[in-house]
């Protein structure tokens, strides 16, 4: 594991070297570095992963931690790859998305410091096992993401979102801490080995410490209810840091999760119809607040829980798989998870990216001012085309592969000849279903409203062409990878079989009945795009034979910018079925006169979690505090009285013990 801790140590110290060089060069070394870092991470993950081996390594520190072992398994490498390959692109792309900061942000420095940091802590985390190094890994993972979150400081909604992500984790690092204390407890360790001991010995221990680690690790990855972080974090970032935090930090939450699970000999029934329910609410109430919001990059954040949804969709159905003792059925489950994985860490993140390309150009995330940027943005178009038919899960693309494993194996569980089991799958299958349908009504809104039309204002407007190249590239790479998996699933599942199989405890990988369904699958995305190029190409032959005449137009002139659809008009029909979900904030000015000078009308919908539970918190939490306020004066004489007040007390305290 030599060349995998040497790529470490790249990217830890590669922001460093990066800071030392002029603005116009820091981004672009920084990538340099970052692209050898990956190339020694990945070639001994991809190692791993070919020759299905576990790398292992260990270090001697202090008496508290003892020996500290590093293991690069099937699961691990997979990680490995998702993350160096993910970051990279991200990187390659905050040379464009950067160079408007470069001069005008003070901490341009730190935050090329802590993005490598970030990647660093990512990696240690899917190999750290021994479980005090990793909360170690995990607490530098949460806080350089937390200073890369506050980027731009000096706004106010950008700090308030980056001390809640940083509330929000702590107290996810708490219920991990839980989970862990009581293996180390029972095993007298803090060896994950030992802790896999433990618990198959164990399995009321077991039970317990997974919910403590699910709602630890839930939290990271944005599982409804520890999801609340998630929506504003990820707007206020940076687009490239949020392209990362959503394709892969997020996941690092699911890798414990898979970790977790892989100690287990089998999961009770209960936490897998648990896991499975949390699910299938995470993904519908995700999309269903997708589709409400008007802030692009917010609306993808939503949809990031969506999609944890749906990957925790399948692990649950690989949980079912174990405590029902069906092999085939817990690989399957576990497989469409795992692509699910690594299918939206790349879609998520060419969406993101491309949001941040319409972002840069137009300085607004507000969809409903936007329209018309096809024309001067025609590649980002295209490529927001792209990542929203993939994250739709619609064919030729990948999303379609990995949410087909996932509804094959909850096929899969009707088998299993339990009437619980079926009323609970049937109600997940629609659920997913419903899950697809808005999630395609979400991106017809999205694309619709931003690139096509007219431009509904000046900075609409502004855009006189697409991206730089360094944008536009990563993107390129990431559609490809959509297509190139939809293309060609069997491989891609045969890779995914391996980190499955590890989280099954299962050695020999048996043949499964999808496999060849995965080849057939192939053969139809082909058929499907031959298809297609065949009615391009009798377009295009007989295009110059149709003559084109403007009818008459009812005496109608000519459009304007507010003769569109606005992206609240558009979803309104099936929001409005939907009423006591939401929280509505209206803002009406309606017409007055015949010929009124001005009118407007917007909706603000609030998350009821939010709204209801969050900030009701907050403000007793700020009442009682104010409570409080008299006591720091900034009087030295009252500061030098409370401390002779609190020794008195110490003293009349220690004569009662005494």
């Amino acid at each position: 594991m030599s060349s995998f801790f040497t790529g470490i140590l790249i990217y830890v110290f590669s922001g460093f070297i990066a800071s030392v060089f002029g603005n116009k060069n820091k981004v672009k070394i920084l990538s340099i570095f970052s692209f050898i870092a990956s190339l020694f991470c990945t070639t001994t993950a991809v190692d791993v992963l070919f020759k299905e081996q576990c790398l292992t390594a260990k270090f001697s520190f202090s008496p508290i931690f003892g020996t500290v072992n590093f293991a690069l398994d099937s699961l691990s490498a997979f990680f490995v790859v998702i993350i160096c390959l993910m970051s990279l692109m991200g990187l390659i792309y905050a040379n464009g998305y950067l160079k408007p900061y470069l001069d005008k942000v003070k901490n341009i420095n730190s935050h090329l410091t802590f993005l490598p940091l970030l990647i660093a802590s990512m990696l240690l985390v899917v190999s750290c096992q021994n479980a005090l190094a990793f909360l170690i890994f995990w607490e530098i993972m949460s806080l350089s993401s937390f200073f890369l979150v506050i980027f731009e400081s000096d706004k106010k909604d950008v700090l308030k979102a980056g001390v809640k992500y940083l509330v929000f984790m702590h107290i996810s690092v708490i219920f991990i801490i839980i989970a862990f204390a009581l293996c180390a407890i029972n095993s007298g360790s803090y060896d994950f080995s030992l802790f896999a001991q433990v618990l198959k010995e164990n399995s009321h221990l077991a039970n317990l410490v997974f919910i403590f680690a699910f709602i630890g690790f839930g939290t990271k990855a944005g599982f409804v209810p520890f999801h609340n972080w998630l929506p504003d974090a990820h707007p206020a970032a940076p687009s490239h840091v949020s392209a990362i935090m959503s394709g892969v930090m997020i996941k690092t939450g699911i890798y414990g999760i898979l970790r977790v699970l892989s100690f287990y000999a089998a999961p009770s029934k209960e936490l897998a119809f648990s896991v499975l329910i949390i699910s299938v609410i995470s993904a519908l109430y995700g999309v269903l607040y997708a589709i409400t919001q008007h802030d692009l990059k917010r609306l993808l954040a939503y949809h990031s829980i969506e999609n944890i949804g749906i990957i925790g969709v399948g692990v649950g159905v690989g949980m079912l798989g174990l405590a029902y003792g069906q092999t085939q059925l817990a690989l399957i489950g576990f497989a469409g998870g795992i692509l699910h994985i690594l299918n939206h860490s790349i879609f998520k993140e060419l969406l993101f990216l491309s949001a941040g390309s319409v972002y840069i150009k137009t300085h607004t995330r507000n969809i409903e001012i936007l329209g018309g940027l096809i024309k001067p943005m025609p590649y980002s178009a295209a490529l927001f085309l792209i990542g929203s038919v993939a994250i739709c899960a619609l064919p030729p693309f990948n999303g379609f592969i990995s949410e087909f494993l996932i509804y094959f194996s909850m096929l899969k569980t009707l088998a299993l000849k339990d009437f619980f089991v079926l009323i609970l799958m049937l109600f997940s299958i629609a659920g997913l279903a419903l899950v697809g349908t808005m999630a395609v009504l979400c991106f017809t809104k999205a694309f619709s409203i931003i690139f096509l039309g007219m431009p509904r204002s000046d900075k609409a407007k502004a855009p006189t062409s697409d991206s730089e190249k360094s944008m536009l590239l990563p993107m390129c790479f990431l559609a490809i990878l959509t297509l190139l998996i939809g293309l060609f699933p069997q491989y891609i599942f045969d890779i995914v079989l391996k980190p499955a199989s590890v989280v099954a405890n299962i050695n020999i990988i048996p043949t499964l009945a999808c496999s060849d369904l995965m080849q057939t699958i192939s053969l139809c995305a082909f058929g499907f795009i031959l298809f297609i190029l065949v009615l391009l190409i009798i377009k295009y032959k007989f295009s110059n034979k149709i003559s084109m005449y403007q009818t008459w137009g009812c005496g109608y002139d000519r459009a304007n910018n507010r003769m569109q659809y606005s992206a609240s008009s558009y979803a309104s029909p099936f929001l409005s079925m939907l009423k006591p979900l939401f929280k509505k904030i209206f803002d009406i000015e309606k017409p007055r006169q015949l010929f009124p000078k001005s009118a407007h009308f917007s909706l603000h919908i609030d998350d009821i979690e939010e709204a209801y539970i969050i900030n009701p918190i907050v403000k007793f939490d700020e009442w009682f505090l104010s409570k409080f306020e008299t006591i720091q004066s900034g009087n030295i004489q009252s500061y030098i009285k409370y401390g002779l007040i609190f020794l008195v007390l110490i003293i009349i305290g220690s004569l009662f013990i005494g």
